[in-house]
């Protein structure tokens, strides 16, 4: 089936993008990846400070809404965005691929450990509880979110992963309604990882192609090292 795709679009924004900007863009690419007018992409980009709220998102879970915040189709409940965060949203044609949500979702969570190992980080899927998380100072830490979307079985939305965001911006939701007080949220930087967004996107790039096949520069800019 592979060997049939084209390279997905590899797409990296410079600057930071409004949230419904992406959300606008990205569906006009999901409508025309489904009629067969554009190729697969995959989206990096960072957001202005922000939380969005999932299908699945309680009232009492936004603490403090310091920020803007959004409805989202995406499946979860609220999340954080924010500058020091690489988000990546993922377009692609489960109907050329395989259409199965959860293996759609587990190779997610495979592209993630894989980018994580790459950078000197175990991260390890937990039961139960959305996301990648990392062992840390004798307590279980997200690093990483998911949250997705399908159309006709066109991929949208994606994975965010923490790489020195301010973790305080954190403190005005219940990030994916997971208890405070039993698990916390992390970054590289909090773990002691030096790596810039140049250097998680090369990663993130190279596990990618691991799971889902190759990958082809858009004419964006690349955020440099």
């Amino acid at each position: 089936m592979r060997g049939a795709l084209q390279p997905v679009e590899w797409t990296v924004s410079p600057t930071p993008v409004e949230y419904l900007e992406a959300v606008r863009r990205m569906e006009d690419r999901v409508e025309a990846i489904h009629r067969r007018e554009a190729v697969e992409q995959v989206w990096l980009l960072e957001h202005p400070a922000l939380y969005t709220a999932g299908s699945s998102a309680k009232d009492e879970d936004l603490l403090d809404a310091r920020f803007p915040v959004f409805k989202t189709g995406r499946g979860g409940q609220y999340t954080y965005h924010g500058p020091g965060q690489r988000v990546a949203y993922v377009m692609l044609d489960l109907n050329r691929r395989k259409p199965d949500a959860r293996a759609f979702v587990r190779d997610l969570e495979e592209w993630l450990i894989g980018t994580l190992a790459q950078l000197g980080v175990k991260g390890e899927r937990r039961s139960g509880r959305v996301g990648i998380w990392v062992a840390a100072r004798g307590r279980e830490d997200k690093i990483a979110a998911i949250g997705v979307r399908l159309r006709r079985w066109v991929t949208f939305h994606g994975i965010s992963l923490n790489v020195a965001p301010d973790l305080s911006h954190y403190s005005g939701i219940v990030p994916c309604g997971v208890d405070a007080e039993k698990f916390g949220v992390t970054s590289l930087k909090s773990l002691g990882i030096r790596a810039s967004l140049g250097d998680v996107d090369d990663a993130l790039k190279r596990s990618f192609e691991e799971i889902f096949g190759p990958v082809a520069p858009s004419g964006e800019k690349q955020i440099p090292k």
